[in-house]
């Protein structure tokens, strides 16, 4: 009884110490949420009236560009996976990673050829253990992204966009990234990233609408050549930091779960150790009553 006593005590313990680190990640991880949520508002102005100007530009300017144009035939497609760098976030990564995957079926269905640009070490290892072939990766940053890190990944797909098909280029970029639409929701997203399709808008132009003139300068051509890659960088930039915010959240969300796990744990083993302590006591006064009665016999004899 005393061993089961000593082991119920050490479990407790045990549990406990891992309770400390899951609260802590928990506040770590609801601080962290805040600061990407914040980050993700103060770039949404930039990123809007970016959107305005490359919507205004392709409509009201008939320029035919590499990224804005459709290839005749898709051959090849990127496709951008954006995960975790570490674990205990829940079911977040796996969920990127299953989009990924149905949306790889549906690529190979229609006879694509695709190439994996994978973001995370989640995807990394999980690419690297089924022995699938990674264009392009990049780790280190999931939680905590920077402008520098999108500019990277933006460029270097921008460069195989624009590289012919025979030299290894592709002719459709799309990511997939996780949207966080609450801090009890986040949902995994596919977009096609390139190229740009613009969509016209459903507003119909009123008798007392003012429609506005654009003029281009020094043309069209040159504008968009400068308008292009800045967009594709802040739409990653955009896919970063909502991935950085769902990661975040889903973190906190398991480590409040594993915290209240840990605690119904402590109890129930306080509960057991508390038993198993009273039947120890109830055995040890047993036992001393049973020698008392004993000894009284004995003299009484």
């Amino acid at each position: 009884m005393a061993s089961s006593l000593r082991e119920l005590r050490q479990r407790r313990k045990s549990v406990s110490a891992t309770m400390k680190i899951t609260k802590a990640m928990e506040l770590i991880a609801a601080s962290k949420v805040i600061r990407a949520q914040q980050t993700a508002q103060r770039a949404l102005p930039y990123t809007r009236e970016l959107n305005r100007a490359v919507s205004a530009l392709a409509t009201h300017a008939s320029v035919e560009h590499p990224l804005t144009t459709p290839s005749k035939q898709v051959r090849r497609a990127a496709l951008l996976i954006l995960t975790s760098d570490r674990g205990m976030n829940g079911a977040y990564s796996s969920n990127a990673i299953k989009a990924a995957a149905r949306m790889r079926v549906r690529l190979e269905e229609q006879g694509v050829e695709v190439k994996r640009y994978a973001v995370g070490r989640k995807i990394i290892n999980y690419c690297n253990f089924r022995q699938l072939p990674i264009t392009r990766s990049w780790e280190g940053f999931s939680d905590a992204p920077t402008y520098a890190n999108a500019q990277e990944i933006a460029d270097a797909l921008i460069e195989d966009f624009l590289t012919p098909y025979e030299d290894g280029g592709v002719d459709e970029i799309h990511a997939v990234y996780t949207r966080m639409e609450s801090m009890l929701t986040q949902s995994p997203r596919v977009r096609r990233l390139l190229p740009l399709e613009v969509v016209s808008g459903v507003h119909e132009i009123g008798e007392h609408d003012i429609v506005p003139q654009y003029e281009f300068e020094p043309d069209p051509e040159t504008v968009l050549d400068e308008l292009m890659p800045l967009y594709v960088r802040s739409r990653v930039w955009f896919y970063l930091l909502q991935s950085a915010a769902s990661q975040l959240a889903s973190q906190q969300r398991a480590m409040k779960s594993a915290t209240d796990n840990a605690n119904q744990l402590i109890e129930t083993l306080t509960r057991e150790a508390n038993q198993a302590r009273q039947a120890e006591i109830t055995q040890e006064i047993t036992e001393i009553v049973g020698g008392a009665s004993a000894l009284a016999e004995a003299s009484a004899e």
